[in-house]
């Protein structure tokens, strides 16, 4: 067997998925390595199109993903479990608060802690606004990045991959979600599409992230005077060494080391943000979160929906910022959303949904209060030493650090926080990508992880020497348009799997085989294993139904009560019993014979036997008072009579209520005197 063989054997790529997303990667690659300025220039002129085009779009997917999922919250869907309905969590409630604050915290964080809310300090997006205005404006806008609608993005991914994968034991993929809509289509074009967008949004966000650790990485060994240059080349090294580290730990089976190592990096970086709030201006951190906290709830519906549509000179604020950001998060969303998706199984969707927006959002706006007010204080304080370096915005957090002390400590603590967090992400990215490559494999060989490392390094390195961080971006934007809508139809195809899920669970036996014993038993297996027609539904009207309400008229006349049965025969055949009243509604029993389209599982599965149509018929009930009937087919003809006495009795027992003479008293009056019908001649 030759080298290629033995590679094609041992994969568990598949071709659909990984060939036409390596192709596509590949020529962003080439294109941007040996045509660097036209890929920039066209890169730069694709994100003009989709700012001016799409912005709004961008900003509407992100409040859709924020009301849909709240809706979901305080909906009866959200007590459907994320697995069976016996599952218990695999992890406990602290555990996982534990872990979604692992999720919440990255690199992202570290680079935009200081940078976003002092960027926002010194170029507000509303103008005429005072000190305190600027300073409260600035952190609002950073957790409006980095708070609830980011995480709702995220949720919406991991909650369709958590029910999906669970609850159905379907792959835990992106086409997983669209089982509902698209059936078994998944498996083919549609499936492979969907896949295809995951993966390449996914390469692009982690990308995208990567360059920015290598950016910051490379300014805090320029302040511990570790490196001098901010050169290309030194960009190309780091690098090269994170995603050596981070393959060789993928490959390395050393899982739980990194584990422990991740664990150990939130501890570091939960220390130093203990440190900035303790050596920055303490009370007035814990005054200006609590007044933040409420200015941020009290206005997440309004800038839910803000795209400046009336304020034209705002509109490039606003693509450079939180359109760039939720196109990040779309981008990130099947990296984390798996990462969630694995550590919920078990959870109620309510709970799921209160713990993933709530949760890291709380812990990401906390962040940002400390790093951001504090980098704000400290510039005030020292008469603007952080504005002189603003330009530099990877510098803006070790600038920060140098104004307090232990400047080399804290320095070296973020170096190292950065460097894991780098380290960690590529290799849990690694993973993900080859997880939808895979279509849901969770066990691939070695090499895979070695192709998709270089893969990565390549990507970032030739986007960064074509245009640096604004190339980075700029492919996240292009690709998340196409995810978010793709998200939005996803969000579509999980609100029917609920719906479904629920009418499933609610459905209870039909009325007729409530009370059975082991009485005629044969009879009703050969009536389940021979689903009725038409023909059937009229003798069982004649031959059973008949008897019966003839058997009831009499009797009600022997008590002077006024009765009568009915007979309709048709298209859709039906027979009535109904008691005449002077002051109340006639009552009123009947059944119709109605016909239910069946699944097309059902009809095409040689296994189910007698089924060769596509619908069959039943006798279903109807009343008075226009509530949902229920099929009678089961039922002989003295349970049917009890049927329709159970009936009359809880007609009456209304009736005597004077709550209820709404729907029991003839409002319409249309019943003075009514004289009983002849049978129809049959």
């Amino acid at each position: 067997m030759s080298f290629i063989q033995e590679l094609r054997a041992s994969s568990t790529l598949k071709a659909p998925i990984f060939v036409p997303t390596v192709a596509f990667v590949a020529f962003i690659a080439f294109f941007c390595l040996f045509f660097p300025d036209q890929a920039q220039n066209t890169l730069n002129a694709v994100k003009q199109v989709l700012f001016t085009n799409f912005s709004w779009f961008y900003i509407l997917a992100g409040a859709i993903f924020f009301l849909f999922l709240m809706f979901l919250c305080v909906s009866s869907l959200g007590s459907i479990r994320l697995g069976a309905d016996t599952d218990e969590p695999e992890y406990s409630f602290m555990s996982w608060i534990a872990m979604l604050f692992a999720a919440g915290m990255g690199i992202g964080l570290m680079y935009f802690g200081v940078a976003e809310p002092f960027s926002h300090y010194l170029n507000p997006v509303h103008e005429n606004l005072n000190e305190s205005e600027r300073i409260k404006d600035a952190l609002m806008t950073s957790f409006y990045h980095w708070g609830i609608h980011a995480w709702a993005i995220y949720a919406v991914i991991a909650l369709a991959l958590a029910y999906f994968g669970f609850r159905y034991k379907l792959p835990l993929t992106v086409r997983s979600g669209f089982y509902p809509l698209l059936k078994n289509r998944i498996s083919g074009f549609w499936g492979n599409l969907i896949d295809v967008i995951a993966l390449c949004s996914t390469i692009f966000g982690l990308t995208t992230t990567l360059g920015y650790g290598a950016m910051q990485v490379n300014a805090g060994f320029k302040f511990l005077g570790v490196l001098d240059s901010s050169s290309f080349g030194v960009l190309a090294i780091i690098v090269i060494v994170a995603m050596t580290i981070s393959v060789a730990s993928a490959i390395s089976g050393v899982g739980r080391g990194v584990k422990i190592l991740s664990e150990i990096n939130l501890v570091i970086a939960g220390l130093l943000l203990l440190f900035v709030i303790i050596a920055g201006p303490t009370l007035l951190l814990f005054s200006e979160l609590t007044e933040n906290l409420g200015y941020y709830f009290s206005s997440l519906l309004e800038i839910s929906f803000r795209t400046f549509a009336y304020e034209a000179d705002k509109q490039g604020w606003l693509s450079s910022w939180t359109v760039v950001y939720w196109a990040w998060w779309a981008s990130w969303a099947p990296f984390v959303g798996l990462f969630i998706a694995r550590i919920s199984k078990g959870r109620t969707i309510r709970e799921f949904i209160l713990g993933v927006l709530f949760i890291p959002s709380l812990f990401n706006i906390l962040w940002m209060t400390s790093f951001g007010s504090s980098a704000i204080w400290v510039d005030q304080q020292t008469g603007g030493a952080l504005t002189a370096i603003s330009s530099n915005t990877e510098a803006l957090l070790f600038g920060l650090f140098d104004q307090l002390p232990f400047s080399t400590l804290t320095s070296t603590a973020a170096v190292v926080i950065i460097s894991i967090f780098f380290i960690t992400s590529a290799d849990s990215g690694i993973f993900v990508l080859n997880n939808i490559a895979s279509q849901g494999s969770e066990k691939s060989p070695k090499w895979q992880s070695i192709l998709w490392g270089a893969l990565l390094a390549v990507l970032g390195l030739s986007l960064l020497y074509s245009g640096g961080l604004a190339s980075l971006q700029t492919m996240t934007l292009i690709i998340a348009l196409p995810f978010m809508a793709i998200m939005i139809v996803l969000c579509f195809g999980l609100w029917k799997g609920l719906m479904v899920d629920s009418q499933y669970s609610n459905k209870k036996f039909t009325q007729g085989s409530g009370n059975w014993s082991g009485d005629n038993w044969k009879e009703r297996l050969e009536k389940i294993v021979n689903p009725t027609n038409h023909k059937d539904i009229r003798q069982f009207l004649l031959k059973t139904a008949r008897p019966a309400f003839k058997e009831l008229v009499e009797e009600f006349e022997e008590h002077g009560l006024i009765a009568q049965m009915r007979f309709i025969d048709g298209k859709n055949p039906k027979i009535e019993f109904e008691v005449v009243k002077e002051n109340l509604r006639n009552f009123l029993y009947g059944i119709e014979c109605q016909s239910r389209e069946l699944s097309e599982l059902v009809v095409e599965d040689s296994n189910v036997p007698n089924i060769d149509e596509s619908k069959i018929y039943e006798p279903i009930t109807y009343f008075f008072d226009g509530r949902n009937g229920y099929d009678v087919q089961y039922m002989t003809k003295d349970e049917l009579i009890a049927d329709v006495l159970k009936q009359y009795e809880r007609f009456m027992n209304l009736a005597m209520d004077e709550n209820h003479t709404l729907m029991t008293a003839d409002v319409e009056n249309m019943t003075d005197s009514v004289e009983p019908k002849n049978e129809s001649a049959l």
